[in-house]
């Protein structure tokens, strides 16, 4: 077990969740909320973390109605619901939806106005000046790494638009990262929130900027991923590879401040119009995207291959790396084979290119751009 604070305090490794009660104490909270997603409160591990935190003059709350990606609905239900509770802190047990659920409560609950009132980016936005309930955060899978995120993307009801919130303050004062937790996960989670991961590491790396500390981490991110995630996709109690996929997961979300690319752009918008799994619209369009970006950036996608132990390192073998790993994961290789239809393409494009992703990708996207990585990729 190891403590180390990047960015902030994250209690890494098998058990380390046993250390709960201790850190609710420490926050000095009697009335802490739980918040999972429907399909693990359903779940013993839930039943386990409730468990600890039960204590004399404690009183635990819970929410847990909510299901799929993070729409702002569940937000406002989950505010109403830490009120009625009258919550001092939260914690949130889950994957990167439930995550971004409970940051945005935590938000919610002492600020003024409408959730997208605080989007980032808004020129009238309203200033995150409030208090802000302090969560523990327990992630159960290894994918977005919104545990150790500045931010939190909730989508609107109607329009299905990704709108991300931002203030370092959203940060979790303390992740419980135990890789026992991703042990239950099923093969196709495994996979796609495993690719979300990887996506993650492989676009800091390209992405514009100077930052060699993100680009570090990126790497070793991508190093640890090529030697774990088909050994969790195919023997999901490795608990070695488990841990391994869960630090790449921390490392790419900590990583990724120097920015992302046309992947994430590309992906946002199968998100938004299809409602895809945003990890399995990275895993489909990363190695399309990779093509784009190849042109651009060939000595990257070289550092990248080395990275992932290829013989002969090279862009081209890089890319040829990740459709080899999609179908070992059982990715799909296109996507007419997700449901995607030529009707959809011009849609996607819109939404893609008013995305915040790709201005900073290393090749620049003009909207034809993406209709043609689109196109190459259905």
């Amino acid at each position: 077990m190891h403590s180390f604070s990047f960015p902030t305090t994250i209690e890494f490794g098998a058990g380390t969740r046993s250390g709960l009660g201790a850190a609710v104490n420490a926050l000095g909270s009697r009335r802490p909320i739980l918040i999972t997603d429907s399909g693990i409160a359903n779940l013993p591990i839930f039943q386990e973390i409730r468990a600890a935190l039960e204590a004399p003059g404690r009183a635990v709350g819970v929410y847990a109605d909510f299901a799929g990606n993070p729409i702002e609905s569940y937000v406002t239900a989950g505010v109403l619901r830490c009120r009625e509770h009258e919550a001092d802190a939260i914690v949130a047990l889950g994957g990167g939806a439930t995550l971004d659920v409970a940051k945005a409560i935590a938000l919610m609950m002492h600020h003024p106005g409408q959730l997208f009132d605080y989007e980032d980016g808004r020129p009238d936005a309203r200033p995150v000046d409030q208090p802000i309930l302090p969560i523990i955060a327990l992630p159960t899978t290894a994918g977005t790494g919104s545990e150790v995120g500045r931010s939190t993307v909730i989508s609107d009801d109607q329009t299905k638009a990704k709108k991300i919130i931002f203030s370092p303050r959203l940060l979790p004062q303390l992740v419980i990262a135990d890789p026992e937790l991703t042990l239950g996960l099923p093969p196709h989670l495994t996979a796609a929130t495993g690719l979300d991961a990887l996506t993650h590491c492989v676009e800091t790396y390209l992405a514009q900027g100077y930052h060699p500390m993100c680009d570090g981490i990126a790497l070793e991110g991508v190093r640890l991923i090529a030697n774990s995630l088909v050994r969790s996709y195919q023997h999901g109690n490795d608990i070695e590879a488990r841990s391994e996929m869960l630090m790449a997961s921390i490392m790419g979300a900590v990583a990724f401040q120097k920015g992302l690319g046309v992947t994430h752009s590309l992906a946002h918008a199968l998100s938004t119009v299809l409602d895809m799994h945003h990890g399995l619209a990275n895993g489909i369009m990363i190695p399309y995207a990779m093509g784009f970006n190849n042109a651009e950036v060939p000595d990257r996608l070289t550092d990248l291959a080395k990275a992932v132990g290829l013989d002969n390192p090279s862009g081209e073998g890089f890319i040829a790396y990740l459709e080899a790993l999609k179908d070992t994961l059982g990715i799909p290789a296109k996507l007419r084979e997700a449901g995607v239809t030529e009707e959809h393409l011009e849609p996607l494009t819109d939404v893609a290119f008013a995305d915040g992703c790709h201005p900073l990708n290393p090749r620049t996207c003009h909207r034809a751009d993406l209709l043609e990585i689109y196109r190459s990729a259905l």
